[in-house]
């Protein structure tokens, strides 16, 4: 589907470019908008890769196991319905640890284990279980402590002070969480009372 709504757009921006007679500014757009983006790209990849880099040193150095068993009590509260020592736990807590880094492109590979393991817990339906929207709203929320992705666009755009997003940052995701939790919370005890899992 987005293939083809970013085809339709392509498609409207030459056809007005044609019918206004902008077409070599368009053209010339295309040509720097195509390096801009390999120049951002090259940005990211070096803070990605940083970040990508520690979070897999705190795996092996045990921190990750840590923030899982810290997160453990809330864990159980927003899925009770996984078993206590279940690997998707795991898989769960490292793509939240992940997120409030800031780190949404780390997160995205736990985050997929995670949904493969909780598909299994439900019996591989094709209806989704309520630790599944769970998880997906809480991911969608995103809390986060450092904007990574927000901080490093910031900085090839040439903001002078590329960190100050962070306070207003940290209060809209602390609310976008309380209100997705909220949410699955109440559909939660919804679906419960009419007979879904």
């Amino acid at each position: 589907m987005l293939n083809y709504l970013w085809g339709f757009m392509i498609v409207i921006g030459i056809t007005v470019g044609v019918l206004r007679g902008n077409i070599a500014e368009v053209s010339n757009a295309t040509l720097d908008s195509s390096k801009e983006a390999v120049a951002l790209c090259i940005t990211m990849l070096g803070i990605m890769a940083m970040w990508t880099g520690l979070m897999q040193v705190a795996k092996k150095c045990g921190l990750v196991a840590a923030f899982t068993r810290a997160l453990r009590p809330i864990l159980r509260y927003l899925f009770p319905d996984i078993p206590k020592d279940h690997i998707a736990n795991e898989y769960i807590a490292s793509n939240m640890i992940a997120n409030v880094l800031g780190l949404g492109w780390a997160a995205t590979p736990m985050g997929l284990m995670a949904m493969k393991e909780l598909k299994k817990l439900n019996r591989n339906s094709d209806i989704a279980s309520c630790d599944m929207c769970t998880f997906l709203i809480i991911n969608i929320s995103s809390l986060q402590l450092i904007p990574v992705n927000i901080i490093a666009y910031r900085s090839q755009y040439g903001s002078v002070n590329p960190a100050e997003i962070l306070g207003a940052g940290i209060i809209a995701t602390i609310f976008s969480t309380i209100v997705g939790v909220l949410f699955s919370m109440v559909a939660r005890k919804s679906s419960k009372h009419r007979g879904y899992h």
